[in-house]
């Protein structure tokens, strides 16, 4: 039992579960925004297992396409599958098994939600084949995680009239700046392995330049989200807490020192996440 409980956690490390944290929230503000409060229990259950099985098959089968790239690259080496920790049949394990249940979860919530659920999860599997011939890698990684609100969306009402697509856009644009900053870690790298992004194509300074335009971007999409679906001024408040977030991010790490991306990475985009969440909530309580 001790061997097994070891194993689920290298492989909950494996996957970063605790990065659930950034497309979650967006994902319930979407169920919040359809059901303009709270939706039933049974509703939120399954929206958030399908959300969870949904980013941890595609964190899964990123870790075994990378699996090479990873044991080259000295920052990732001492990851699960190139450290031997875990075998590669344990992570197709892993991946198929949480497919299953996004579509059973997706399946128990209703029929739109099962129809768009293969076109999510292909999205999210196309993300980690595309540093192989395209620097705009990071904008699909974006599209991907746009989804989120936009499935909880589905989850509740059914259907996708009358929903706030400038929120997927603008959780495009954040996903896309935030990735473009932590990809700086291996613009060298990159390079020489023949891989493809923004800092690899441009250089790390240029990249945060396009990095600080997505958030401006995406920052006016999270206003103009509020105005759109009539939420109450409270919102504004958490679009402030956002704002000084994105602002630290930008501030924290620069071209010429990267010590504290990881930090910034974790700490500012899980408040953003969160706090739009709350303030959402909030303003519909309101």
């Amino acid at each position: 039992m001790k061997a097994l409980w070891a194993k689920i956690k290298i492989m909950l490390e494996m996957i970063k579960f605790e990065h659930s944290v950034f497309a979650l929230p967006f994902a319930l503000m979407g169920a919040l925004l359809a059901a303009r409060g709270l939706p039933v229990v049974a509703v939120l259950w399954w929206l958030i297992l399908a959300m969870v099985a949904a980013r941890t098959a595609a964190m899964g089968f990123n870790r075994i396409v990378d699996r090479r790239f990873d044991a080259a690259n000295p920052r990732t080496a001492d990851r699960a599958i190139p450290a031997g920790a875990v075998k590669l049949w344990e992570a197709w394990l892993l991946v198929l098994a949480a497919a299953a249940v996004f579509f059973f979860a997706c399946a128990m919530l209703n029929p739109l939600a099962l129809l768009i659920s293969p076109l999510a999860l292909a999205l999210a599997f196309i993300y980690s084949l595309t540093k192989r011939f395209t620097w705009l890698c990071h904008v699909v990684l974006g599209l991907a995680l746009a989804l989120s609100p936009l499935g909880g969306w589905v989850a509740v009402a059914g259907t996708l009239v009358g929903y706030p697509w400038l929120l997927s856009l603008g959780v495009a644009f954040w996903v896309a700046g935030f990735d473009t900053v932590y990809a700086c870690l291996d613009a060298e790298f990159d390079r020489d392995a023949g891989l493809y992004s923004l800092p690899a194509r441009f250089g790390s300074r240029r990249a945060f330049h396009l990095a600080g335009l997505f958030h401006v971007l995406a920052f006016l999409c999270f206003v103009a989200t509020g105005f759109i679906m009539e939420l109450h001024p409270v919102y504004a408040l958490g679009l402030a807490v956002a704002a000084g977030a994105l602002f630290y991010q930008h501030r924290a790490v620069n071209p010429g020192d990267l010590s504290r991306i990881k930090l910034s990475f974790f700490t500012a985009n899980g408040v953003i996440s969160l706090v739009l969440f709350a303030a959402t909530w909030l303003a519909l309580v309101i």
